[in-house]
């Protein structure tokens, strides 16, 4: 999902010239997510190696949801861990749990945010920003409330028909009422929002599948965190892929996505977020990753993970 002064190879984390040096996380479920959150890590965002012998950190909680797909972390500036997940194939609802150290996790609860939505099918993939500006919470997900946004009706597998809709929080106890967020007025999921200077960058799928397949990852900007936003196009270098996560390393940026159809990890990067490069053959993953999130830790998040094992 590191350093000392003298270099010393301990818990098999690698040397560096200064304690302020950090390292990158990526949370990912396996299977179906009926086991929970799995965590790699990475120093150079290519080559990422499993964690806790690749077990879970920690399973579905019982009276939140029965799966935990699609996990997201984001780091709070207490230095406490925010994760949110889709706990269900259908439901109106999203799983949230926090954590210090990212192994020991507090405060299990089940979300209704489309409880006010009765006729909602689905609650998926929840991704969560933190804006520094308003300091505010922003949980984003897909779900799909028949006989809404017809006009691209039937696009999709058995009559999903998915838009984004948000919520904010900032304290986890009280939520904004869920409202609409962004419409790029098609079929859309996997919704990833981060920022870059000035500028809000929201990576996302079109999950059309007719007339024609598109099912690729987009990218477009905004100058608030709840828009709108301005499209760029088309920046995955295949289509059958989803669950974007980015990721700024020195002066690049990696966009990871799940190449569900072929079972691997796919990945573009760039310097200047117009021209991607494919770096799919040089990315490596965990057997089995799915749809995760990347985030950067300081080195003595990994170093107690890693003494835990």
């Amino acid at each position: 999902m590191r350093p000392f002064i003298f270099c010393v190879l301990l818990f098999a984390v690698p040397c560096f010239g200064g304690e302020t040096e950090n390292v990158y996380l990526f949370s990912y479920f396996v299977n179906n997510g009926e086991d929970g959150l799995h965590l790699a890590y990475s120093t150079d965002g290519l080559d990422w190696k499993p964690l806790n012998d690749g077990k879970s950190f920690l399973a579905p909680p019982k009276n939140v949801s029965t799966l935990m797909r699609d996990p997201s972390i984001v780091r709070a500036p207490d230095g406490t861990f925010h994760l949110v997940w889709t706990g269900s194939w259908t439901g109106k609802s999203i799983g949230y749990a926090s954590s210090k150290d990212l192994i020991e996790w507090t405060n299990e609860k089940s979300v209704p945010v489309m409880e006010n939505e009765p006729k909602t099918r689905n609650v998926w993939a929840p991704e969560i920003f933190y804006d520094k500006d308003s300091q505010t919470y922003y949980i984003i997900w897909s779900s799909t409330i028949p006989d809404k946004f017809t006009e691209s009706a039937g696009s999709s597998e058995t009559d999903y028909n998915h838009r984004l809709y948000c919520t904010t929080t900032k304290d986890f106890h009280t939520f904004t009422q869920t409202k609409p967020y962004w419409n790029p007025n098609h079929n859309v999921i996997d919704a990833f929002l981060t920022k870059a200077g000035g500028q809000y960058l929201l990576f996302y799928k079109d999950e059309t599948l007719k007339p024609e397949a598109k099912k690729n990852i987009l990218l477009a900007t905004g100058t608030a965190p709840a828009g709108t936003f301005d499209v760029h196009g088309v920046i995955s270098h295949t289509n059958w892929v989803e669950g974007p996560s980015a990721l700024k390393i020195k002066d690049e940026w990696f966009i990871y996505y799940d190449c569900y159809t072929k079972n691997r990890y796919g990945a573009v990067r760039s310097k200047d977020l117009k021209h991607w490069e494919n770096v799919s053959d040089e990315v490596h993953f965990p057997a089995g990753t799915r749809h995760g999130t990347a985030f950067e830790v300081d080195a003595s998040v990994l170093k107690k993970i890693q003494a835990a094992q």
